[in-house]
């Protein structure tokens, strides 16, 4: 699974990060993470809103930042 964390990396694209990684750990699977904090990378997402995560290139979370927990229902699918 390769996870990007779209954002500046402000508190909130940090608080994002570690709630991916808490969920990825709860569910016992393997990760990669990258950040990515260059405005014209994230445009190429389509994000308007930071932060974002994407998973295997697909946009799932934008301008929010959901507990671990919604993140692992969300990783699981």
């Amino acid at each position: 699974m390769n996870i990007k964390v779209l954002g500046k990396g402000c508190k909130k694209c940090n608080m994002l990060e570690e709630h991916a990684k808490q969920a990825v750990e709860a569910l016992g699977v393997e990760a990669t993470f990258e950040k990515v904090t260059d405005i014209n990378d994230i445009a190429e997402y389509g994000v308007m809103r930071t932060p974002a995560l994407v998973v295997d290139g697909e946009v799932l979370i934008a301008g929010k930042v959901p507990k671990a927990s919604k993140l692992k229902e969300l990783l699981k699918k």
